[in-house]
């Protein structure tokens, strides 16, 4: 397993132990001492996943303090565009954005700090993203930005996204607490 670090400070590619002969795959996506060692928070609260259709949206999600956490991010069949975005008021790459290709046939995760927006384009049916957080899920706390509101192009002409995803403030009227 590989930690490797982004131009975004907080960001970091997960360069996984996967295996793949005649039987499947075998995937490891997380080592306690390796991300200990490497300085990122790995005492994981929750694991949950999502299923989403071809040219569904997600995002863009967050939670905010005292409810924020990193974010472990991995698809497990299926493709996505991973997409984050930075919306800590003092950094230096505030509403800038990551994007990375996530696929279950890959060896590929995605590790989020607090303090980033987090939403993915499925590419494909019946694709399973999964997450792990440092924190348990508090309604109060969660939030979002506008997924079309920090100039990232999704490339899909008619993307499925919720109403709620939809309802979120843009990125410029959000008043960031990280």
């Amino acid at each position: 397993m590989e930690i490797i670090k982004t131009k975004f400070e907080g960001i970091y590619l997960i360069k996984t132990n996967f295996f793949k002969d005649f039987r499947g795959v075998f995937n490891k996506v997380f080592n306690y001492n390796i991300f200990k060692k490497s300085g990122l928070n790995s005492e994981f609260k929750e694991f949950f996943y999502s299923i989403s259709q071809k040219n569904v949206i997600r995002g863009m999600h967050f939670q905010v303090p005292p409810y924020e956490h990193e974010k472990l991010v991995f698809v497990s069949n299926g493709c996505i565009i991973d997409v984050v975005v930075d919306i800590r008021k003092n950094s230096e790459n505030f509403g800038k954005f990551f994007a990375i290709r996530l696929c279950s046939e890959e060896n590929l995760a995605i590790y989020i700090s607090k303090g980033f927006a987090h939403g993915f384009l499925s590419l494909e049916d019946n694709t399973i993203v999964n997450y792990l957080t440092t924190s348990i899920y508090s309604k109060e706390h969660d939030f979002g930005i506008k997924w079309n509101s920090f100039r990232y192009n999704w490339s899909v002409k008619n993307p499925i996204v919720s109403e709620r995803d939809n309802s979120f403030p843009e990125l410029k009227e959000f008043d960031s607490p990280f």
